[in-house]
């Protein structure tokens, strides 16, 4: 008996530190923040002070990313074939979007994107591998740089 105590603490503890495995992505997830860090490290909003987004992760290990600054200028005409370059030019980039399938690998604690279709057509057929954490109900991811140096990160918050 004394030999079990110390056996079920030492694996209940591996078992409490395990990372994050792709099932414990399973849900839906509301965008709470979208930020990005400077090259001069400091941190500021990419999307605004309050962004709206969701993340969407299957069992089967389909997914998708939506995320909105909260302000967004509509189209004067009310039709989206005849916006003006400004419009056009704000839709783009008040948006991210992507979906396709991932795969989390928990020893190296980063979530690997093959996005089928983004907003950013560049990104169509690619894959991406980002560094995520995930503490209780929170998941967060942060991207590769940008060719500017800035960082983009987001932050969800699991939707019960």
């Amino acid at each position: 008996m004394k030999h079990i105590l110390p056996f079920f603490l030492t694996t209940l503890g591996a078992y409490i530190a395990l990372p994050a495995t792709g099932q414990q992505l399973t849900g839906t997830w509301q965008l709470t923040a979208a930020d990005m860090i400077m090259p001069d490290g400091k941190q500021e909003r990419d999307y605004g002070a309050n962004p709206h987004g969701i993340a969407i992760f299957t069992a089967d290990g389909h997914y998708t990313v939506e995320i909105f600054r909260e302000q967004r200028m509509p189209f004067a005409s009310k039709d989206r074939e005849k916006g003006t370059p400004e419009e056009y030019r704000d839709a783009v980039l008040s948006m991210s979007c992507h979906f396709g399938t991932y795969e989390v690998d928990p020893v190296k604690g980063t979530i690997r994107f093959h996005i089928d279709k983004a907003s950013f057509p560049n990104s169509d057929g690619t894959t991406r591998e980002n560094t995520f954490i995930l503490k209780e109900d929170q998941l967060s991811w942060q991207l590769p740089p940008r060719p500017n140096g800035e960082i983009p990160i987001s932050v969800f918050r699991r939707i019960r």
